[in-house]
């Protein structure tokens, strides 16, 4: 299928989109919505199908590539569902190095995320990323199977497993101790969520469009933190000021970046919403922050 972009839609469109992968309506109602765009001979069902990701385009590093070792495991949670599977990637080679906790969108684990564990293995990190449906069956290939999945989890369960990770990457014999964290849409969240709940053991956080924690949890943070945000996204970016002030207030290192013309998603390059230059400038950012602050 021709990759399109965002500006190829409408931007009322891409929001009842954004809806829709966010569980606030039914595919059925999304396809409702997208009526008043279906034209040209365009169906609306033709647009999702536009919309949807394909995970073919997220592959920048290959999973047999010779400059890093990957590996599924299964990690204890005790505290959780008893344990949490994820796949892991790290340099080739025995030295040690940072580790980082890579946490999905609302999908699970799918082949952007695990890619996105690849990208930060070239960049010299160990990269854990965890798949927080494990205990339900995993990341079933199928968004609309995740979404359902993702919906009758236990969210207070999935946040134990995907903490329980973080502690276990952060232990690892081959790394440095030093942990990030890094995270998208629902990951994002879980990133602040994490900065609020590790203090002083978690070094350096880089969260994408997440939800921001509330002022008197802000203040526990004592990372490093460099947000990403999206201009269009105005669900998530308006919350930005509050945070920064709480972050300001607490004396929290810290760095907020808002791109102009970017939509939530911006950083997944397997659907419309993503931004080439956005998310090469983000993810430019995300690993400076890491080099400085997990290998100082």
């Amino acid at each position: 299928m021709e990759r399109k972009k965002a500006s190829d839609f409408p931007q009322e469109l891409l929001n009842l989109f954004d809806g829709y992968v966010h569980g606030r309506m039914s595919r059925r109602e999304f396809l409702n919505g997208a009526e008043k765009f279906a034209v040209g001979g365009v169906s609306a069902t033709a647009l999702w199908e536009m919309l949807k990701p394909n995970y073919a385009w997220a592959i920048q590093v290959q999973p047999d590539d010779k400059r890093i070792a990957t590996d599924r495991v299964t990690v204890p949670s005790p505290q959780g569902s008893g344990s949490i599977k994820g796949y892991f990637a790290r340099p080739a080679g025995d030295a040690k190095v940072p580790p980082i906790i890579v946490i999905h969108e609302n999908r699970g684990l799918n082949p952007y995320i695990e890619d996105v564990a690849r990208r930060l293995a070239v960049a010299n990190f160990m990269a854990f990323a965890p798949d927080g449906l494990s205990p339900y069956g995993g990341y079933p290939g199928d968004e609309e199977k995740a979404t359902a999945m993702f919906q009758q989890a236990d969210p207070a369960k999935m946040q134990e497993d995907l903490y329980a990770s973080a502690l276990w990457v952060k232990a690892r014999p081959d790394g440095t101790g030093k942990l990030g964290a890094i995270g998208f849409c629902f990951g994002g969240t879980t990133v602040n969520n994490i900065a609020v709940r590790m203090g002083a053991n978690l070094a350096a956080a880089v969260p994408f469009y997440g939800a921001q924690p509330k002022a008197e949890d802000a203040a526990k943070i004592k990372a490093p933190i460099n947000c990403q945000y999206g201009e269009l996204d105005t669900r998530i970016t308006s919350g930005w000021p509050a945070f920064d002030t709480a972050l300001t207030d607490a004396k929290v290192t810290h760095e907020g970046h808002i791109y102009k013309g970017a939509n939530h998603g911006f950083h997944n390059d397997t659907t419309p919403r993503y931004d080439e230059v956005a998310a090469k400038e983000a993810w430019g950012r995300a690993i400076d922050w890491f080099n400085k602050y997990l290998r100082a």
